[in-house]
C-alpha cells in the first residue's frame, strides 16, 4: 500500500472513531425528559459553559424527544388540600376574650399556563420532587397570609357567634386570599373553616342552654296540645247543647204522650209481655195499698182520732176554792 493510501486509511479510521466518540458522547449527555399526566414540564437546555436556557412547557403525558442536555422540572397542576390547625398555643382569642380552637382547610393548585412564572419566581428547593416543590412554595407564599386572614376574621366575633358564622368566615378568608393571589401562579379554589372547639366551660354552658331550649319547646308543645284538646271539648259540649236545645224544642207533651201510647200498643201485642195498670194520684204518684177484690165489702176504715187530753190538775183545784 502506498504512503498516500496509508494516510487516507488513517484519516478514515480517525473520522470513524471521532464519529463513534461523538455519538457516544451525545448519547451520554442527551436527554428525553418525560412529563406524566397531571403535570406541566418546565423544559430547559443546559450548557457546558454558560447558563441553561428555557426551551418551553410541555403538558403531560408527553416528552420532547431526545435532545442535547435537556432537562424538565415537572410541576403538579392538580389540586392540593392543606390543613392549618389553630389549636393549643395557636388558638385564637375571640372578641369576648375566649380562646377558640379551629381548623382551616385550603384547596389550591398551580395555574397550568403560569408554570414558567412559578418555577422562576416561587419554586425553591429540591426540584426533583414535584410534591415537595409545591409544598415549599405554599409554605413560603400562602400559608402565613392564610393564617393571618383566618385569625383576624375570628377575632372580630364573639365566641357564641363563631359557630353560626363558620361559612361566612370561610368566604371572607377566601375572598381576601384570592385577591392577594389574583396575579400569581397560585389558584386558590376553596377555603373551609371547621372543627370549632370552645373552652370546656363554654361547651357546658352551651349544652345546658340547648337542653333548656329543648325543654321549653317540649313544654310549649304540651301547652299547644292542651289548648287543642280544650277546643275539642268546647266544640263537643257546644254540639251537645245545640242538640239538646233542638230536642227540647221538638219533644212537646203531646208528642211524648203519643210516643208512650205507641210504645204501650207495641208491648201489648208482644206474646212475652204482661201489662200491669197502676192507679196514680193527681200528681202522677202511684197509689199504694191493699184493696179488696169484692166491691161490696168495705175496705179498711181509717183509725179514729185520739181522745182529747184531760184538763190540768191546777185548773181543777182553782175551781174548787171558789164559793
Amino acid at each position: 500500500m502506498s504512503k498516500k493510501g496509508l494516510i487516507m486509511a488513517g484519516v478514515g479510521v480517525l473520522t470513524a472513531g471521532a464519529a463513534i466518540l461523538s455519538f457516544v458522547v451525545w448519547l451520554m449527555f442527551s436527554r428525553n425528559p418525560e412529563t406524566p399526566a397531571g403535570y406541566v414540564g418546565y423544559v430547559t437546555q443546559s450548557a457546558w459553559f454558560g447558563e441553561a436556557e428555557f426551551v418551553g412547557l410541555q403538558t403531560g403525558p408527553t416528552s420532547p424527544g431526545r435532545g442535547w442536555l435537556l432537562k424538565a422540572i415537572n410541576v403538579s397542576v392538580t389540586p392540593y388540600t392543606y390543613t392549618e390547625p389553630f389549636g393549643g398555643p395557636a388558638a385564637v382569642l375571640s372578641k369576648d376574650r375566649l380562646m377558640i380552637q379551629f381548623e382551616v382547610h385550603v384547596t389550591w393548585r398551580v395555574r397550568p399556563d403560569r408554570v414558567r412564572e412559578f418555577v422562576e419566581r416561587f419554586a425553591y428547593g429540591d426540584s426533583s420532587s414535584p410534591d415537595k416543590l409545591v409544598a415549599d412554595a405554599y409554605k413560603n407564599f400562602i400559608r402565613e397570609p392564610l393564617r393571618s386572614f383566618a385569625r383576624e376574621e375570628v377575632q372580630k366575633l364573639h365566641s357564641m357567634a363563631i359557630a353560626d358564622a363558620i361559612t361566612g368566615i370561610g368566604e371572607r378568608v377566601f375572598e381576601r386570599l384570592t385577591t392577594m393571589t389574583r396575579d400569581t401562579p397560585f389558584d386558590v379554589m376553596k377555603i373551609v373553616v371547621g372543627n370549632i372547639q370552645f373552652p370546656e366551660s363554654v361547651a357546658q354552658a352551651v349544652a345546658a342552654k340547648m337542653a333548656a331550649q329543648q325543654l321549653l319547646e317540649q313544654q310549649q308543645t304540651e301547652v299547644d296540645i292542651a289548648k287543642k284538646q280544650a277546643e275539642i271539648r268546647i266544640a263537643e259540649a257546644t254540639g251537645i247543647a245545640e242538640a239538646m236545645r233542638i230536642i227540647n224544642e221538638r219533644l212537646t207533651q203531646a208528642y211524648l204522650q203519643h210516643e208512650a201510647i205507641e210504645a204501650q200498643k207495641a208491648m201489648v201485642g208482644s206474646p212475652n209481655h204482661s201489662t200491669v195498670y197502676i192507679p196514680v194520684g193527681p200528681m202522677g204518684v202511684p197509689l199504694v195499698g191493699t184493696f179488696p177484690a169484692d166491691r161490696s165489702v168495705p175496705g179498711p176504715q181509717p183509725a179514729p182520732p185520739p181522745p182529747p187530753p184531760p184538763p190540768p190538775a191546777a185548773a181543777e183545784g182553782a175551781a174548787a176554792v171558789q164559793p
